[in-house]
């Protein structure tokens, strides 16, 4: 039987990306065969597609890290799943627990190694999770490296996230929406940025006390501090270089920044008097473990939280989910689902 899956034969953009058949594949005695049902972009796609990401790629790479489907056949010495159980790709298949290592961060998904745009993909045992009961299969699917980024910078062990202590998200991406509500649900206050009064209120509405317009005050970090009360603890910093100087205004002295993102790449860089002056601690994040993913499932089944998807795409016409995705328009996921 035959099964499609999408490939990058040239790293040149999203309209590199191909359509190809080949035979389903069979599990082998540890692995799990999962019909995917629905996928999700982040910004690491776009940048392995145009070959920005950095680093070294598999050459032809099925790309994607963020999938959801189910188990359709399972290898002979399978104990974890059963044909029917519903599961999410674990976006490095490594890192199962403990702190991180370049052993356990190797191999991500859909760049040194495939990924899930597929619509039959094999799976050691151990590198899925369980999609939690009340999500379906287009909402699991952003959850694998947004979702849990955000976990890991908001409320895993290097979040330190406690109640009344005020946290800054920027934008209206998939790892900012995820991080407001978590930060939200722990009893954070959260300040939100856009460049849009329309998002801003969807923001409020989701949790945020308070918005900047980062378009039309271009000093934001300055606005921030002060709606603080003397600066905001912790910053979810996913725009890198053009952002991270105004996040360093924005942030407490004794505070914390989690480096995440490069959604804003010019800027001058970091002024490390002040990370010197005010004593910030400044933490690179990269996803998280397996153990991150399930904790941050069972807070999502406990309190029902449902992600935002800003739209949807078949899967015959990925390509443009991939173009949506460039514009930067979207409020949340960009999610693919199954024809």
């Amino acid at each position: 039987m035959k099964t499609r899956y999408y490939h990058l034969p040239h790293f040149t953009g999203a309209d590199a990306l191909r359509l190809d058949e080949r035979d389903v594949p069979a599990p082998g005695p540890h692995e799990v065969l999962v019909r995917m049902r629905a996928w999700s972009l982040n910004y690491r796609d776009l940048m392995i597609a145009a070959n920005a990401y950095g680093r070294a790629l598999k050459p032809g790479v099925i790309p994607l890290s963020d999938g959801a489907g189910e188990v359709v056949e399972t290898g002979t010495e399978v104990t974890r799943w059963e044909p029917g159980d519903r599961v999410m790709s674990v976006f490095m298949p490594g890192w199962l627990s403990g702190p991180p290592s370049a052993e356990k961060t190797s191999g991500a998904l859909g760049g040194t190694a495939d990924g899930v745009l597929a619509e039959h993909v094999l799976f050691d045992q151990e590198a899925v999770v369980a999609v939690p009961p009340h999500l379906d299969f287009a909402e699991a699917a952003t959850l694998p490296c947004a979702a849990v980024t955000a976990w890991h910078a908001v409320a895993a062990v290097h979040g330190g996230l406690n109640p009344g202590q005020t946290v800054l998200t920027l934008g209206s991406g998939g790892v900012s929406l995820f991080a407001l509500r978590f930060a939200a649900l722990g009893g954070a206050r959260v300040i939100a940025t856009s460049s849009s009064d329309a998002k801003l209120e969807r923001l409020r509405s989701l949790g945020a006390s308070d918005g900047v317009n980062y378009s039309r005050t271009p000093e934001w970090g300055e606005v921030v501090h002060e709606l603080a009360g003397g600066g905001v603890d912790h910053v979810i910093e996913v725009g890198g270089a053009g952002t991270v100087q105004q996040s360093l205004t924005a942030v407490r002295t004794g505070g914390r920044i989690s480096l995440i993102g490069v959604l804003a790449a010019r800027g001058g860089g970091i002024d490390p008097s002040l990370v010197l002056r005010k004593g910030i601690t400044l933490q690179g994040l990269f996803v998280g473990s397996r153990e991150m993913f399930e904790q941050m499932n069972r807070a999502i089944e406990q309190h029902r939280i449902r992600p935002v998807i800003d739209s949807t795409f078949p899967f015959s016409d990925a390509v443009a989910a991939y173009r949506h995705f460039e514009s930067r328009g979207h409020f949340g996921k960009v999610v693919i689902t199954d024809d």
